[in-house]
């Protein structure tokens, strides 16, 4: 057994030592005078109120009601609960109203008692790192995502703010020293512009922005498997440097590569091929409003059915980068933990998106409105009214903007879809006692499992 969740094998279950499932443990005897109440007296009456019941009583979970008129001092306590969290009936606590204590409470999922086996509510879970090792909550993966970029800031902020940084600067040039020549050759009205003018920009804007694309590209899948490593780490509690992380995750660097090739062209490909039929029809040049109408209704099923698409395989990176999978299976294995909660998974995954835009437009606004302020052509760079060309002093102070912005957005993203990942298997095969052993927990999964809520 290592100490990364990823080389766990999937679907691996507790262990089956000790009691079977379904029991709650030894009884203690049943006329052992309770901790509150003195023991009988030879000869009295037992079945009298305020006084422990008799030898015979029924299993736990099925006590009923003691005969006889109650105490005044005794208030009923409500009816027993119901099944806990763990899948055992709950029963009365020691001490509490029906007699004396019937053995240990019965356990539940990872070997801590059962909600419902006691007045106390849910049992605390194990948690060594980020996240408490139980199936997490929409802000529990939140919190565990801002909560590795603060524990493990030096090596996080340090990788986002370097991808940020090859990024931005990559974008700086790109409109300083291409969009602003191409545009200004161009002047695009339409009137003076001629065709070779207007091709010799489209070209120089392709390539400028194909560069920047492949940057990008590059940055983020580093930045990806790098973050990773990091929050898998940050689940088992465990410290790791930035150098650890990369021998780590550079041995998938190629195959992440792949998988996030093969991605963006379904989601592209998805795209297109549903507005073809109306391209098609409108290339043609019959039956304009037809064409129109097909083509429109191509573009949003097809984002309907990429959004789809993108979200069945959003937790395939993980699985590449923590199960040491190919390109195939980790599709397979993201389809897998994916089914049945989609929706979940989308809903979640959106709200991260909107968290981090807000963040970001919260950080680069102030910077975007102050490089206006201070370049030579105000306002005019901010609203992008200078017939697209942008002064260098509002390039750089909102590309700053944008670097902090993105150092700080980028982990807390990357950081939701490794804990994702980690809940779904949580919740599907038990992962939370592999995560317990390999950091080290003593005690844990060492009763009966129950079912997992939500699975």
């Amino acid at each position: 057994m290592t100490d990364t969740p990823g080389w766990a094998s999937p679907g691996s279950s507790p262990s089956s030592e000790g009691r079977e499932p379904g029991t709650s443990g030894p009884a203690e005897p049943a006329d052992r005078p309770g901790p509150a109440e003195p023991a009988p007296q030879p000869g009295a009456d037992t079945q009298g109120p305020g006084v422990k019941w008799s030898k015979e009583q029924p299993p736990p979970g099925q006590w009923p009601a003691p005969t006889g008129a109650p105490s005044p001092d005794l208030t009923p306590p409500p009816p027993p609960p119901g099944p806990g969290w763990g899948g055992h009936p709950g029963g009365p606590g020691p001490g509490g109203y029906g007699g004396g204590y019937a053995g240990p409470p019965p356990t539940g999922h990872g070997g801590y008692p059962a909600w419902g086996g006691g007045w106390g509510g849910p049992p605390p879970a194990a948690k060594p790192g980020v996240i408490p090792l139980r199936p997490l909550g929409v802000g529990e993966i939140l919190d565990g995502a801002v909560s590795t970029m603060r524990t493990y800031w030096r090596s996080v902020l340090g990788i986002s703010l370097a991808v940020a940084l090859l990024t931005e600067i990559s974008l700086v040039l790109l409109q300083g020293l291409v969009l602003n020549d191409a545009l200004g050759r161009t002047a695009l009205d339409g009137k003076t512009a001629t065709p070779a003018e207007v091709f010799r920009a489209l070209r120089d804007t392709m390539i400028g922005t194909g560069l920047v694309t492949v940057i990008s590209a590059a940055a983020i899948i580093v930045t990806t498997a790098l973050i990773t490593t990091i929050t898998s780490r940050a689940v088992l509690g465990k410290p790791v440097s930035t150098g650890e992380a990369w021998r780590e995750a550079r041995p998938q660097l190629p195959k992440l590569c792949g998988l996030l090739l093969l991605l963006g062209l379904i989601v592209v490909g998805t795209i297109v091929a549903g507005t073809l039929p109306g391209l098609l029809i409108l290339l043609s040049g019959g039956h304009d409003a037809a064409g129109s109408a097909l083509f429109a209704l191509g573009i949003l099923a097809g984002t309907v059915v990429a959004v789809w698409l993108g979200v069945r395989y959003y937790l395939a990176a993980p699985a590449l980068m923590l199960e040491r999978q190919g390109i195939g299976k980790s599709m397979s294995r993201s389809a897998k933990l994916v089914r049945g909660s989609w929706w979940r998974i989308f809903g979640i995954q959106l709200l991260a998106a909107l968290i981090t835009s807000v963040v970001s437009a919260v950080v680069t606004i102030p910077f975007a409105v102050i490089g206006a302020a201070m370049s030579g052509d105000g306002m005019a760079d901010f609203l992008a009214t200078n017939n697209g060309h942008v002064g260098w002093t509002f390039l750089i102070i909102r590309g700053i903007g944008s670097v902090v912005g993105t150092t700080l957005t980028l982990p807390i993203s990357a950081g939701v879809t490794v804990l994702l990942y980690i809940d779904q298997r949580i919740r599907r095969e038990a992962l939370d006692l592999e995560l317990a052993r390999a950091a080290g927990v003593h005690g844990y999964g060492t009763g009966a499992p129950g079912p997992v809520p939500g699975s």
